[in-house]
C-alpha cells in the first residue's frame, strides 16, 4: 500500500492523560515510515480539519513528543464543535474530505468520547462515497468513563484518584474544624456516576467519609437526604458528601441546570454543591463549606494514576497499528481480564457500536439506599487508581512541555465558515 499522511485530532474536554495518548499516536506513527508519511494534528481538534489549520508534528523533537506523556491538557487544542448530522448537511464532511485529499491524508485518528466516535464513523462513510476512502480509527477518551464496550476510558482513572484523594484530605480538614458540619464536593460526570463513585474509595468503613454520594442514576430524594445528613452529623459530628454535577430531581431535571446548552446540545451543568448546601442549611441550620473542583480534577497530572497513563499511551499506540493494518471504523478498547491481580489487554470495537452510546453506573454498583458504592463497585474502581507516575519537577513545580505547533501551508483556495 502507498504511504499516506495521518491526521490526529483531540476532541471535547481534556484529561490529565490525553497527551499521553497523543504521544502514543505520534511515536508509533514514526515507527511506520514505510506506511505513514507525515503526522498532522488539528489545531483545536476537528475545527482544524474544517479550517485547514494543521500542525506538523514532524517539526517537534523526539524529546518534546516524549514529554507529552507527562503533560496534561490538549497539546494541540481541543473543541466541542459538533458536525451536523448526515441528514442535515454534508457540507462539513465534504469539506474535511477535501482537506484530507489536499494534504494526502489517508488515516484519521480521532481522540474523544461518544460524539467523537460518531463523527469518525461518519467520516469513514462519507470518504468512501466521495471516492476518497479514509481509514478512520477512534481513540477512547473521557473522564466521565461513559463510553460503551471498553472496560474503562483513559482519563477516568486519574480523575478517580484525584477525587478519592481530595475527599480523604478534605474530610480530615473538616474533622479538624468543630464549627463546620457539612462539606460537599461537586465532581464531573454528567449522566454517569463513575466519578462520584470514585469518591467512595476515600473510605471503606461506615463511619469513614464520604458519608453520602449522590449519583445521576438515583433521583434526589430531598427528605431522605436531609435525614441522612442529620444522622451523620449526630453520629460522626460532620457529614462529607460527594455530589455529581448530573444529580437530578425525580422530575428528571438537573439540580444544577444552568439554563444553557453546549455545542452538542447538552445542558450546561455546574453548581449542584451550592444548591445542596443552601437546602441543607435551610432545613438543618448547619454551617457548611463546598468545593466545585471543575477543571482541577481533570488537569491534575501530578497525581495521575500510573495505570491510566499506561492505558492512555497503549490506546494511541493501538490506534495507529489498527490504521496501518487497514482496520477502518474501529476503536481500540481496554479489556479487563482480572481484578486481583489486575490484568488487562487491548481489544477492538466497531465505531458503530460505540457511537452515541452511554454507559452509566450499574445499579449493582450503588448501595440499596442509593447513597454509597458497593463492594462490586470498589473491586472495579480500585485497580484503575493504582500506581504513581509523577511528572519531572523544576524549581518545585511540574515541568510540562509546550510545543512549537508549526502550521502546515494551506493548499485550498476556498475558506470554510465555521459556526460556533
Amino acid at each position: 500500500m502507498p504511504k499516506r499522511n495521518l491526521f490526529y485530532a483531540q476532541s471535547g474536554g481534556v484529561t490529565a492523560v490525553l497527551n499521553a495518548t497523543a504521544c502514543g499516536v505520534i511515536e508509533t506513527a514514526r515507527e511506520h515510515p514505510d506506511r505513514i508519511g507525515k503526522v498532522y494534528a488539528g489545531h483545536q481538534g476537528i475545527i482544524g480539519a474544517l479550517g485547514e489549520d494543521l500542525i506538523d508534528t514532524g517539526k517537534e523533537t523526539r524529546a518534546a513528543i516524549a514529554a507529552l506523556r507527562h503533560t496534561p491538557g490538549g497539546a494541540f487544542g481541543s473543541s466541542r464543535y459538533r458536525l451536523k448530522g448526515l441528514d442535515e448537511s454534508l457540507a462539513e464532511y465534504e469539506r474535511m474530505i477535501r482537506v484530507f485529499r489536499a494534504h494526502d491524508i489517508g488515516y484519521f485518528v480521532f481522540n474523544g468520547g461518544n460524539d467523537s466516535m460518531d463523527t469518525a464513523w461518519k467520516v469513514s462513510q462519507i470518504g468512501a462515497r466521495m471516492g476518497y476512502p479514509i481509514t478512520c480509527v477512534g481513540v477512547p477518551k473521557t473522564v466521565d468513563n461513559d463510553l460503551a464496550i471498553t472496560d474503562n476510558c483513559p482519563g477516568f482513572g486519574s480523575v478517580a484518584k484525584y477525587v478519592a484523594t481530595s475527599t480523604r484530605e478534605a474530610a480530615i480538614d473538616v474533622l479538624s474544624m468543630k464549627q463546620t458540619k457539612v462539606f460537599i464536593m461537586e465532581v464531573m460526570g454528567r449522566n454517569a456516576g463513575w466519578i462520584a463513585a470514585s469518591g467512595g474509595l476515600a473510605g471503606s468503613k461506615r463511619h469513614e467519609p464520604p458519608h453520602i454520594i449522590l449519583f445521576p442514576e438515583i433521583p434526589l430524594d430531598e427528605v431522605a437526604l436531609i435525614a441522612r445528613v442529620k444522622d451523620c452529623v449526630e453520629r460522626y459530628d460532620n457529614c462529607v458528601i460527594v455530589a455529581s454535577e448530573g444529580v437530578k430531581w425525580p422530575s428528571g431535571k438537573f439540580v444544577s441546570d444552568a439554563g444553557s446548552k453546549d455545542a452538542f446540545g447538552h445542558v450546561q451543568l455546574g453548581g449542584v454543591a451550592p444548591v445542596l448546601s443552601n437546602i441543607i442549611n435551610h432545613r438543618l441550620g448547619y454551617k457548611y463549606h463546598y468545593a466545585v473542583v471543575d477543571y482541577l480534577q481533570r488537569s491534575a497530572r501530578h497525581i495521575a494514576s500510573r495505570t491510566d497513563v499506561e492505558q492512555a499511551y497503549a490506546m494511541g499506540e493501538a490506534a495507529v497499528n489498527l490504521a496501518v493494518e487497514g482496520r477502518n471504523a474501529v476503536m481500540p478498547v481496554i479489556v479487563r481480564k482480572s481484578d486481583k491481580p489486575y490484568r488487562w489487554e487491548v481489544g477492538v470495537a466497531e465505531l458503530s457500536k460505540v457511537a452515541n452510546k452511554e454507559k452509566k453506573l450499574p445499579r449493582n454498583f450503588i448501595s440499596r439506599d442509593g447513597f454509597q458504592i458497593t463492594a462490586a463497585c470498589r473491586r472495579y474502581l480500585e485497580p484503575l487508581i493504582q500506581g504513581e507516575d509523577h511528572p519531572p519537577y523544576r524549581d518545585g513545580l511540574p515541568d510540562y512541555v509546550h510545543l512549537k505547533k508549526v502550521r502546515v501551508r494551506k493548499r485550498l483556495r476556498e475558506t470554510f465558515d465555521i459556526d460556533g
